[in-house]
């Protein structure tokens, strides 16, 4: 009788954790909470933060300079499969999130952290490689800007706050 009773238990208890696990992991396939607007961070079960001087993700813009209502090209490119991220853009000065997002790659999806579509996740968990997005500058002056994209490899590693070079305002 207490054999049954621990084999049920144990039954009971594995169902239930694989529940939350699915629940859990399926609820970031189709992008980044809002809980991680502010730093960025995944919110993933046990996952492992790398070192966020990588050598495979870089971000990249089409202009160094900018004037305000202007759109700047970005691209992020990767030597490795990635399944998530989440990029902003952000002021230099005091890395407030600015600006909205006007184009934006298939398998990706606006957030509205702080204004609509001044932020970009993933829509879906498909593997990605290469990015292309669009971002709009506000009409008033922000001053200097870089993109910051976190970079999900899988549900347990990634990297937070991969930067591009500094765009600066004219």
């Amino acid at each position: 009788m207490e054999d049954s009773r621990r084999s049920h238990m144990a039954i009971f208890g594995w169902a239930c954790t694989t529940l939350c696990l699915v629940s859990y992991t399926a609820a970031f396939s189709h992008g980044a909470s809002l809980s991680a607007c502010t730093d960025m961070m995944p919110r993933h079960l046990r996952v492992q933060l790398h070192s966020p001087s990588n050598n495979y993700v870089t971000v990249h813009t089409n202009m160094s300079f900018y004037l305000p209502g202007d759109k700047v090209a970005v691209t992020v490119r990767s030597t490795k499969d990635f399944m998530g991220f989440l990029l902003q853009a952000r002021r230099v000065s005091n890395d407030e999130v600015t600006g909205t997002f006007v184009f934006i790659p298939p398998g990706s999806k606006l957030l509205t952290c702080f204004e609509d579509g001044d932020t970009v996740t993933h829509s879906d968990k498909s593997l990605k490689r290469n990015l292309s997005f669009v971002w709009k500058a506000p009409d008033q002056p922000i001053g200097d800007i870089k993109f910051f994209i976190s970079v999900v490899q899988s549900y347990f590693v990634y990297w937070a706050r991969i930067e591009s070079a500094v765009v600066a305002q004219q």
